[in-house]
């Protein structure tokens, strides 16, 4: 019987009390019951609107029956036809923007919960079934992937599964990319990550860590050294600031800097890993976006006492997923909004006690469609603190701009490619996600290393 009730399947979760003092996962996920619950919501259209709301493509109704049937296996089989990375997908992508936007169940009530399906397959999966041996047959040409972050992982999947010679580079001492350095255990545990960057290491995927592309090896090396076409998925890893008097003081972060401690430096297991990262009581985080509430959430939990979001814009503006924004106010997370910062404020000894802000209101729309903050006259007030994190977004890395000839960017840095192949400007050389766009979304990156990889074989059998 079809479960028409208007409410999806509540997702078992720690108490907030208690997870804002661990990093372990915040929502424990479905039982193999409540998943069937939950997929017999599922109104199985014929016309199926979610698969177009899905940026790789997956063939949401019917993986989503296989659910309500208890074929688990045969679901992730259908996930894992378009989506090499579905447990990761169903943690952190937005699906409430993206495939349960379009659901038909959410005109009356709340969208089948596509993304916890998802999730819940993947996990099953992990923990009941084996991988099996692939057979691949290799067609002996080499392709090179710079950066294991999602847009190259999922490139990387994709030639791999063509028969292509594929060797990841990437620039840290561990691949994973954003997913291991930028998104906190709470949200995405590291050990899940490592099992699908296994399952490529597994089907032949190379991966060679510590190889900044532009320092140990220029593009045009990689060209002499055989490689046939190369995918440029280097992210946006360059921190923005606001350029406001105090940033270079003693307890300023970059969100990039106090992540990276965080995630995949392991800090918040010090002394055990050997690296330290310190929050003061009162901590700022400065910017709306998931990577705030990421940053301001981590603050939490390693035992600052006062965590403020501070935003310019409201609440209706904030850009982050309305389940982060959520459960940071659960976690006791104090939202500073229509509140601009204008210089953080430091002791003799060079270290951050306060930050200076002013209110403000929002005026007409901006070229983003949303309404421009103005500040609010006299409104100047201070917020005693002792860290300050900026989040207000990263920019792609200018070295393999620097150091490659006949590669077109734009102004601020994304690389210029063309919108359906991904193609650069540069013959045989690929790009996506982060490094193309700026700082967008997980599943995003993986639908660009998707089109590059198709684009890739294209232009290679042709070659």
């Amino acid at each position: 019987m079809p479960n028409m009730s208007p409410d999806k399947v509540k997702m078992p979760e720690q108490e907030p009390d208690v997870r804002n003092k661990n990093f372990l996962e915040v929502a424990l996920g479905y039982t193999p019951e409540m998943a069937q619950e939950e997929a017999k919501r599922c109104l199985q259209c014929k016309n199926k609107p979610c698969v177009a709301g899905c940026p790789v493509n997956v063939k949401i109704p019917e993986f989503i029956q296989h659910v309500a049937n208890g074929e688990f296996e045969k679901a992730y089989e259908k996930i894992t036809e378009t989506n090499s990375l579905p447990a990761i997908c169903g943690r952190v992508c937005p699906q409430e923007s993206q495939c349960e936007k379009l659901c038909v169940r959410g005109i009356k009530g709340e969208p089948v919960a596509i993304g916890r399906l998802e999730r819940f397959v993947a996990d099953w999966f992990m923990q009941n079934s084996k991988p099996q041996a692939k057979s691949i047959q290799k067609n002996g040409t080499k392709v090179a992937v710079i950066g294991s972050g999602p847009a190259g992982l999922t490139c990387a999947g994709d030639l791999v599964n063509l028969g292509y010679d594929v060797t990841i580079f990437e620039a840290f001492h561990t691949p994973g990319g954003v997913l291991m350095y930028g998104i906190p255990e709470f949200r995405l545990p590291k050990a899940l990550v490592q099992k699908e960057i296994d399952s490529l290491k597994q089907l032949g995927v190379e991966i060679k860590t510590n190889m900044v592309i532009g320092k140990v090896l220029s593009l045009d090396e990689l060209k002499d050294e055989g490689y046939k076409a190369m995918f440029i998925g280097t992210g946006a890893g360059l921190p923005n600031f606001m350029g406001i008097p105090g940033e270079n003081l003693n307890g300023v972060y970059s969100s990039n800097e106090f992540l990276t401690r965080i995630n995949l430096m392991k800090a918040y297991l010090f002394p055990q890993y050997g690296t330290p990262v310190k929050v003061g009581k009162n901590v700022a985080v400065v910017g709306g976006g998931n990577v705030a509430m990421d940053a301001a959430r981590s603050a939490k939990r390693l035992g600052a006492e006062n965590v403020y979001i501070v935003y310019r814009r409201s609440e209706k503006e904030l850009p982050a997923r309305l389940e982060e924004i959520h459960h940071a106010k659960e976690e006791g997370i104090i939202f500073k909004l229509l509140t601009n910062p204008t210089k953080i404020i430091g002791t003799d000894e060079g270290w951050v006690k306060g930050i200076e802000c002013v209110e403000m209101e929002l005026g007409e729309p901006d070229s983003s469609g949303r309404r421009r903050p103005v500040v609010k006259k006299n409104s100047e007030h201070i917020i005693d603190v002792d860290t300050v994190i900026i989040a207000i977004g990263q920019s792609p890395n200018p070295l393999i701009k620097s150091t490659t000839k006949g590669l077109d960017t734009h102004d601020w840095g994304g690389i210029i490619v063309e919108e359906a192949t991904g193609a650069t400007s540069k013959e045989g050389v690929y790009a996506g996600g982060d490094a193309v766009t700026g700082a967008a979304t997980v599943i995003l990156a993986m639908g660009a290393g998707k089109t590059a990889a198709k684009a890739i074989d294209e232009y290679l059998r042709n070659d």
